[in-house]
């Protein structure tokens, strides 16, 4: 129920130019091409931060096989 007294909030409406939606999705994409890598891509053997630092791939193993990503 609301009463009639009840004060109505309205959001302004955001003003996007192309530019700043171009910003924000070359962003997004990026960070999310960022996390596809760590978690499907980065075996370990192959990582981009040499041969022998497997943290990231210990650390995301799990989520690996979650999403169905093969690692072994």
């Amino acid at each position: 129920m609301t009463s009639p007294g009840a004060r109505k909030s309205v959001a302004p409406a955001l003003d996007v130019s192309a530019t700043g939606a171009a910003v924000w999705l070359s962003g997004t994409a990026f960070l999310a091409l960022l996390v596809l890598y760590f978690i499907g891509i980065d075996q370990g053997a192959t990582s981009v931060f040499g041969a022998d630092n497997t943290t990231i791939h210990e650390f995301v193993h799990d989520a690996r096989h979650l999403l169905g990503f093969p690692c072994h």
